[in-house]
């Protein structure tokens, strides 16, 4: 049913302004959003009815879903004459509607409140349904969508991860907004996240670090208490991209967490200096952005200057990280070798703060669309790093839309990652073996079978006269045959 739903409101889409994968997650987003905002708040009110309380209602009457979007009578059926449609709908969402709702930001308490969420949505969100007929059919779709069960939840987040899937592989920047789900997987059982243990992802993207992090700490028997932590005070994430931002928001409440811990910011324009233990996690989980370049007054915010986005993010997640708190980070793999002052001395600051105790290599075509190899750095905060091991991750295919990562890839990983035991694609090395000046880590797997030797030019050129000798004497037979 679901599924038809999408489709649906993506046909209609087509019809309108936006034109790519992009535009149609972001326009279905906001929408769910409000609808999703809606539930919420009505739930909170027969809450507050039932506990003989008053339910003070966050949106004004008439910017709340059943006065614009639905109103409806006693039995459910759309008032016809009361919903807005043509240039009149158009008119309101574009010249009331976004407006009241950017608002929100400014008068919001903290980053952590439901104001603060919606106008961080809206403050940058534009309508791109030209057609008031069109969005009044896609509303009444949206309408038709339920959030109550958790079998509800889970068929819409799956159908939500599919278009973000989409998105990605639709553009150049796939790894912006989707890590591919087995690898994610593979990295939280490594880190193994307990209730209690605050989740942060520096670069948040659509969320899927914590989506799936959810996921797995909410797995087996909770506790009501367990679960309103699980909901409310473990996952958190900055993210400066607006629609990123509504996209992580909403994929997390489809996923269950009620009060998403997400602000709207650029976490490389915070001085790491600033902070504090108060600021710090357990456990960080993150994807940050391949091959960006940042300014010079970026840089003034770090220790080791670098022009290099994801070593800048590398940097902060070491300081946001607890003492004794595990990272799990997906990097280039050029990170383990580039010979720049700056990579050096990143380096050398990683195995001496942090336990650097794995690093898996993921082959080419791991992110659709990013083009280029990555390494996955698993670490601990607190005490130097002793012994790497290094997992050489191989599916035996070449990588690609139709053969993308799959969860039994990485079972050979897991189960030799808790031993850290050598095989065909791993080894360890020892720290004191490398080098001091260059803390080079891209170290050549010494187990793999040997390949076979290059020939000489003597011998390759022997063998090209031989080739074209027996040439010539099957030519000589043919012609004889004529």
């Amino acid at each position: 049913m679901y599924e038809q739903a999408f489709d649906r409101i993506d046909t209609l889409l087509r019809t309108t302004t936006c034109q790519t994968e992009l535009d149609y997650i972001e326009q279905t987003s906001w929408l769910l959003f409000l609808k999703y905002l809606d539930g919420q708040e009505k739930d909170a009110e027969t809450t507050a009815k039932l506990a003989g309380k008053t339910y003070k209602h966050i949106l004004d009457p008439q910017y709340r879903w059943g006065s614009w979007a639905m109103p409806k009578d006693k039995d459910g059926n759309l008032l016809h004459d009361k919903a807005m449609n043509g240039d009149d709908l158009i008119a309101f969402v574009e010249g009331k509607l976004f407006p009241y709702l950017r608002k929100f930001k400014e008068r919001a308490d903290s980053a952590d409140t439901v104001e603060y969420k919606i106008g961080a949505i809206f403050s940058e969100m534009r309508n791109k349904v030209n057609s008031g007929f069109t969005l009044r059919d896609i509303l009444a779709i949206i309408d038709g969508l339920e959030f109550g069960s958790r079998d509800d939840k889970h068929e819409l987040s799956a159908l939500y991860e599919e278009k973000i899937r989409n998105m990605g592989n639709a553009g150049r920047n796939g790894g912006e907004y989707y890590t591919p789900r087995p690898l994610i997987r593979a990295m939280l059982k490594v880190i193994d996240p307990k209730v209690g243990d605050k989740v942060y992802d520096g670069a948040v993207g659509s969320a899927g670090f914590l989506c799936e992090a959810y996921e797995f700490m909410s797995a087996g028997k909770l506790t009501t208490s367990e679960k309103k932590t699980l909901s409310e005070k473990t996952f958190y994430g900055k993210e400066k991209k607006p629609l990123a931002y509504v996209i992580a928001i909403m994929n997390l409440m489809l996923h269950g967490v009620k009060a998403p811990n997400i602000v709207n910011t650029n976490t490389l324009a915070e001085n790491i200096n600033d902070i504090q233990e108060k600021d710090r996690y357990e456990v960080v989980l993150a994807n940050p952005p391949f091959g960006g370049k940042e300014r010079e007054e970026v840089q003034e915010n770090f220790p080791i200057k670098t022009s290099e986005t994801a070593s800048l993010f590398l940097q902060h997640f070491i300081k946001i990280l607890k003492a004794g708190g595990r990272g799990a980070i997906v990097i280039k793999n050029t990170f383990l070798s580039n010979t720049d002052n700056a990579s050096v001395a990143l380096r050398k600051k990683l195995l001496a703060e942090c336990n650097l105790h794995t690093v898996l290599d993921c082959p080419s075509g791991t992110f659709q669309g990013a083009g280029v190899k990555t390494v996955v750095l698993f670490f601990d905060k607190g005490k130097p790093t002793k012994k790497v091991w290094f997992y050489q991750l191989d599916p035996g295919r070449k990588m690609g839309k139709t053969t993308a990562l799959a969860d039994a890839d990485l079972e050979e990983f897991l189960k030799l990652a808790k031993s850290k035991a050598e095989s065909p694609k791993s080894w360890s090395i020892d720290v004191k073996e490398v080098d001091a000046e260059t803390c080079d880590l891209s170290v050549r797997n010494p187990n793999a079978p040997e390949e076979a030797p290059l020939r000489s030019p003597a011998e390759i050129i022997a063998e090209i006269e031989r080739l074209d000798e027996e040439s010539t004497q099957i030519l000589k037979k043919l012609k004889k045959l004529l």
